[in-house]
């Protein structure tokens, strides 16, 4: 008989130790994007919650937004350069095949010779990409995990489409996950939809190029209102019971920042005690995919509404579609 193959075994557990956010310096509220659709800023807040958007400037793009946030985190989570053995970067905004976004934020960073990979897992790709980095630390592949998700959807914008025009922002957060004592990262509930591909999308990159044109994002809003007021809803009752806490056992909920009315849904559902702090960060960011949740989790911390050390039920979901939560313990 041959031997068994040998495994790794890493930390008992992991935890976030650190979080950072970066925002595009352009502030663009609904008076100015009225100027650009035809709506009104009353109709956009009762549809949404959003009140402005960020979008980048001149000197801003979708790698300097991923560097900025990864570097701050990296900065504030104490840990050197060279004990980040890993990169996951989620995004859906890189306009280059190869190399990928994880590979360039290593080598600004000057990370030696890191794991690297992007994520495309839209609007949950930040969540699995916790999930993936705390399988990494506790399976012995990585000792810390440079986490970042980083979107410019003002580019994709379709600036014809009013039922979307005025949803998109642009921003980067990121987190570095490592060796923790205690439980601090739960068991992600994640999975997908079969046969909705096209219910959220972007054109062709190549057709674009060929037609000279910047692929653009098209959206069926109504089906996705239905899907995450439904189905998503009931997921995310799914996390906090894989948790093992209580709904009074959690103090933040940081949902993707997508729609007001669709946070609202969630709380109705998931009945928490009106202590928990819940993100409505859409309110001046938008919704930046990938990027909504660590920007929203940075925010609150700065803010001081949440706290170091408190439970909070993260969930992202978005193209695909694709969905992945899980309870984690802010650092």
């Amino acid at each position: 008989m041959s031997s068994p193959i040998k495994v790794s075994q890493g930390a008992t557990y992991s935890r976030i130790l650190a979080v950072a956010g970066a925002r595009g310096n352009r502030v663009v509220d609904n008076a100015e994007m009225c100027t650009i659709i035809d709506s009104s800023d009353e109709w956009i807040q009762q549809r949404t919650g959003i009140i402005e958007r960020r979008w980048v400037d001149d000197g801003q793009n979708v790698l300097s937004l991923a560097i900025a946030a990864a570097r701050k985190a990296v900065e504030r989570s104490g840990v050197p350069a060279e004990q980040i053995d890993g990169v996951l970067v989620s995004s859906v905004s890189n306009t280059r095949r190869f190399p990928s976004l994880a590979t360039q934020v290593a080598s600004a960073l000057g990370l030696p010779n890191p794991a690297a990979a992007d994520l495309s897992a839209a609007c949950a790709g930040f969540c699995y990409g916790i999930s993936l980095a705390d399988s990494m630390v506790r399976t012995g592949s990585a000792h810390h995990v440079l986490v970042v998700g980083v979107e410019v959807l003002s580019k994709q914008t379709n600036y014809t489409d009013r039922s979307t025009a005025f949803l998109f922002g642009d921003g980067a957060g990121a987190v570095v996950i490592g060796p923790s004592d205690t439980p601090a990262i739960g068991p992600a509930v994640w999975g997908s939809e079969i046969n909705t591909a096209e219910i959220i999308h972007s054109d062709d990159f190549e057709a674009g190029i060929a037609g000279g044109f910047e692929p653009m994002i098209h959206m069926d809003g109504h089906s996705v209102f239905r899907w995450a007021t439904s189905y998503i809803v009931e997921k995310t009752v799914e996390v906090l019971e894989a948790s093992g806490l209580r709904p009074d056992q959690l103090d933040v909920f940081i949902p993707h920042q997508a729609n007001n009315r669709i946070t609202d849904a969630m709380l109705r559902r998931l009945k928490l005690p009106e202590s928990v702090v819940v993100s409505r960060d859409i309110k001046h960011m938008g919704n930046a995919s990938a990027a909504s949740i660590p920007i929203a989790m940075d925010a609150l911390l700065e803010s001081g509404e949440a706290k170091s050390g408190d439970n909070a039920l993260v969930i992202g979901f978005g193209a695909g579609l694709v969905f992945a939560g899980q309870v984690v313990v802010l650092p």
